[in-house]
């Protein structure tokens, strides 16, 4: 079960710049991978802001999203009218269908969940013997994270913030406490990449009015260093 509040989804949000940049982003990085092998089916669990979903939808024949708030689907819902996704409400602990998906996708689930280990084991079973399962998580150790406990800002690597208290976030990842729980879960890591290279504060980020270019680079760079970038996102497979 996910708790938190709609006024995240405010694009006065100042985190609407992260927000805004990974979630356009990670979609996109997905198809990009799997374009080639021509998957059919995608389950998503959540809609956040909204983003992947619209991706998702016109990329795949099939997309049903999973999310348990109905104000969040409500205010989907009227931003998108034309989308082609089954959109069901449900608490991700709840639901159960017999069919199989070639596509799941867990974008920021983890963190929000009483027990991620019982949710890997959920989903797992709902994948396609050739699927894949992507999953991504907000980074602990993040570099900018890492400045600002240098810097006295933070007292712990692993504090959450009052905008992680209304996301309902419960916790942040490592890239090693990340691989343990997939692993936990009985999955394979196939792919690891990171999400967004962000060096400084976001309201320093909006400050600078980076370019797109600038801003593409720090996400082109970040692939390759998963343990430095504000997400981590991992391809995986269930074996057996």
């Amino acid at each position: 079960m996910i708790e938190q509040k709609i006024e995240v989804y405010d694009k006065s949000n100042i985190y609407e710049f992260d927000n805004n940049n990974m979630l356009h982003y990670y979609p996109k990085r997905i198809m990009e991978l799997i374009e080639s092998k021509k998957y059919k089916s995608c389950l998503e669990l959540g809609i956040g802001h909204g983003y992947t979903v619209e991706s998702f939808s016109s990329f795949f024949d099939r997309h049903v999203v999973l999310d348990g708030d109905g104000e969040i689907i409500k205010n989907f819902k009227n931003k998108f009218p034309n989308i082609k996704s089954e959109i069901i409400e449900t608490y991700f602990e709840d639901w159960d269908t017999d069919e199989k998906f070639d596509i799941i996708v867990l974008g920021f689930v983890l963190e929000h969940v009483d027990n991620p280990n019982r949710i890997l084991n959920k989903y797992k079973k709902y994948l396609n013997p050739e699927g894949r399962i992507f999953i991504t998580v907000p980074n602990a150790e993040a570099l900018n994270r890492r400045i600002g406990l240098k810097a006295g800002l933070m007292t712990d690597i692993h504090q959450l913030s009052e905008n992680d208290f209304k996301s309902g976030h419960k916790r942040y990842y490592t890239l090693t406490s990340f691989r343990k729980e997939i692993v936990n879960a009985g999955l394979t890591i196939i792919r690891e990449e990171g999400i967004f290279l962000k060096p400084i504060t976001t309201a320093q980020m909006i400050q600078l009015n980076f370019s797109d270019a600038i801003i593409k680079g720090f996400f082109e760079v970040g692939k390759e260093y998963p343990e430095l970038c504000l997400a981590l996102m991992v391809e995986t497979l269930c074996v057996g």
